[in-house]
């Protein structure tokens, strides 16, 4: 259950990081938000990757959300190494690529509770 939440706030974060693109570019602040979202990006990456492995444990599931949060954690630390290095022609398609990934597994996280719950009922 928490996992589905924090891979929710994942997603969220990664939506916001585009818009303090947009005032990065057009507005005097915009420097500062953007800062702002790639840290909640880096910190909610890092809780992404500590709650799989959490609800791992307990469980005795499949490590492989384990596995896909750490590699998008590694994406992550790639696209704030290029937003820091002002590798825009990277950096952008990165962020592109971690949004559609972040829904993508959304979307898995959501769908398996339901399939779940159909089949216990």
């Amino acid at each position: 259950m928490f996992l589905r939440v924090v891979i929710a706030l994942q997603t969220l974060t990664l939506f916001a990081a585009p818009i303090t693109a947009g005032l990065l570019l057009s507005a005097p602040g915009g420097r500062v938000l953007h800062s702002a979202s790639a840290y909640a990006v880096f910190t909610v990456g890092l809780l992404h990757l500590i709650t799989a492995i959490l609800a791992w444990r307990p469980g005795g599931g499949s490590p492989k959300p384990i596995l896909y949060a750490a590699g998008f954690f590694a994406a992550v630390l790639a696209q704030i190494a290029l937003g820091i290095a002002h590798m825009t022609t990277l950096h952008v398609p990165l962020g592109a690529l971690l949004f559609g990934l972040s829904v993508l597994q959304l979307g898995r996280a959501w769908s398996d509770r339901r399939t779940r719950v159909s089949a216990a009922a």
